[in-house]
Parts: C-alpha cells; sequence; structure tokens
C-alpha cells in the first residue's frame, strides 16, 4: 500500500511555480496576485484561507485577504466581488465557502468575472470543462487529477466510482477521469446517497473517490482488493485524547480501508493541501491569460 502524499506534491508544485514566478519577476513582469474573501468567523474556512494566503507567500505569490463579519449583507459582499473583478493587479480570487446563510452562494459565484474565477466554479468554466475546452479546473478535482498524474496511477479503461454528486468535486471529477487523455479515459459511475446497494457499486472500483461529507463513511469491506482510494472528506469528529478534543478525519475508515488499497490519500496531508496548490496554478495561467486573453 502506498500513501498518496498530498503534502510532499504540493510542496513540489510550489516550488515550481516559485521558480517561475522568480523568472516572471527578473523579466520585469507582473507577479501573479491571488486575492480571498472571508465571511465571518468560521473556523475551519479561516484555516483554509490562512493555508491559501501562506501558500501564496512561499510561491512568491502576492495576496490579499479582505475578511468581513458575519453580518456582511449579500449587497456588500456583491459589492467587493465588482470591485475585484474590476481591479487590474488581481489576477484571481476566491469566496470563501460556505457563506453566512442569509446570502445567496450561487449568485456570488455567478457575479465573479469567469476570467478570475480561480476555484473553477463559474458556470462558464465548468461548462468549457465539460466540453473539453481550456477552462480553470475546480481546485479540488484538478488536485485529484494531478495526484494520479503525478503517482503515474493508471487510469485509462479503470472503472472508477465517485461516491457524492456535488457541483464542487463530485460532478467535475467524474467528468475530468472520463473525458480523452490520461489521466482520464475511465468508465465512471457516480454514486450518491441515494444510489442503491452503494457498497456493491464501491466494491467493483478500481478507483474511489470519496466526496460525500460524512466522516468515515466508506468501510473496508466496501473495497475491493487493490483499489485506489481517494479520500476527499476533511471532517472533525470528538477525540478525547486529543488537545483540542477533536481529530480530522476523512470520508473513508481509513485503518480499514488502507490494508485492502494499492494506493491511498491521508486525511491530513492528501487532497486538501493539493486543493490549494491547484488554486495557485490557476491563479498563474491567470496571471499570464492562459485561458482568457
Amino acid at each position: 500500500m502506498i500513501i498518496l502524499d498530498g503534502k510532499l506534491l504540493s510542496e513540489n508544485i510550489k516550488s515550481e511555480l516559485a521558480a517561475e514566478v522568480d523568472i516572471i519577476r527578473s523579466r520585469g513582469g507582473k507577479v501573479p496576485h491571488l486575492a480571498a474573501v472571508l465571511i465571518g468567523e468560521n473556523p475551519a474556512s479561516q484555516v483554509y484561507v490562512q493555508s491559501k494566503i501562506r501558500s501564496c507567500e512561499q510561491a512568491g505569490f502576492k495576496s490579499t485577504l479582505i475578511q468581513k463579519s458575519a453580518d456582511t449583507t449579500e449587497a456588500e459582499l456583491l459589492e467587493i466581488v465588482k470591485q475585484l473583478n474590476e481591479d487590474p493587479d488581481v489576477d484571481g480570487f476566491i469566496v470563501q465557502l460556505p457563506l453566512p446563510k442569509h446570502i445567496n452562494e450561487e449568485r456570488i459565484t455567478l457575479a465573479i468575472d469567469h476570467r478570475k474565477d480561480v476555484d473553477g466554479f463559474h458556470p462558464i468554466n465548468f461548462g468549457r470543462m465539460a466540453q473539453g475546452l481550456p477552462a480553470f479546473l475546480p481546485a479540488t478535482p484538478f488536485g485529484i487529477m494531478e495526484i494520479l498524474r503525478r503517482y503515474n496511477i493508471e487510469t485509462a479503461g479503470k472503472h472508477c466510482v465517485v461516491v457524492g454528486r456535488s457541483n464542487i468535486v463530485g460532478t467535475p471529477i467524474s467528468i475530468l477521469l472520463s473525458r480523452k487523455g490520461y489521466p482520464g479515459d475511465c468508465t465512471v459511475t457516480l454514486t450518491h446517497s441515494r444510489t442503491h446497494d452503494l457498497p456493491g457499486e464501491v466494491r467493483r472500483a478500481d478507483i474511489v473517490v470519496a466526496a460525500i461529507g460524512i466522516p468515515e463513511f466508506i468501510k473496508g469491506n466496501w473495497v475491493k482488493e487493490g483499489a485506489v482510494v481517494i479520500d476527499v472528506g476533511i471532517n472533525r469528529v470528538p477525540d478525547a485524547t486529543k488537545k483540542s478534543g477533536t481529530r480530522l478525519v476523512g470520508d473513508v475508515a481509513f485503518d480499514e480501508v488502507a490494508p485492502r488499497s494499492s494506493h491511498i490519500t491521508p486525511v491530513p496531508g492528501g487532497v486538501g493541501l493539493m486543493t490549494v496548490a491547484a488554486l495557485m496554478v490557476n491563479t498563474l495561467k491567470a496571471c499570464k491569460k492562459e485561458i482568457y486573453q
């Protein structure tokens, strides 16, 4: 069993980005600039955003954090989005989800200029991705594809079962893995909470992508011997042995599933860090105008 080390891969990607930014800077070019908008005091969101800002600094990117209280109105957030859309120095930006319940997330996503949508959530980027056109890929699926590519995981003709159908992870990764080329050419089954005999579906998988958001949902006897397991979940569960009183687990029961797997991502230290790395790759692409002029 091989651990798919997202920490190592993300550090490698940040080193590659830093080398490219050094060249851009030495030639007097524009340094990539990523902005992040954080509304409210959600602890997990604060950790994610700080990780993104820290990673930007490591790669030599310029970064801006706009932090507002949870009572920020939708109109005020739309104005922030408008200002970032119009700021020529900002190459890409994210609005950290989830947002407070009084703000319509879909309305905010649609307001973001698709040319600066480095999270890859805008329908224009999603549609271009689905048609195989150049686009900013959703950051988590992009990170998963990089894990498969950098570990040389065979995908052509493999049966991939995706558990979870969100627009952020499940649906886009099912599209990417089914596309022509490597890593892709999979036969993909997209499953969810209403799927009949979900354990039976997962047992058929050569590659499992678990993105259902339920702690340790995928059990050991659900996974066939030698499967590749990609665990997208980041769930905080009680643990009296920890100083914080909690620990992070994925959507996969790691101790049960790992012995049956040929490759598996850990939580933490797996997909989450690759999501941040993918976001930065998208920001560099935006700065260089590789997708949109």
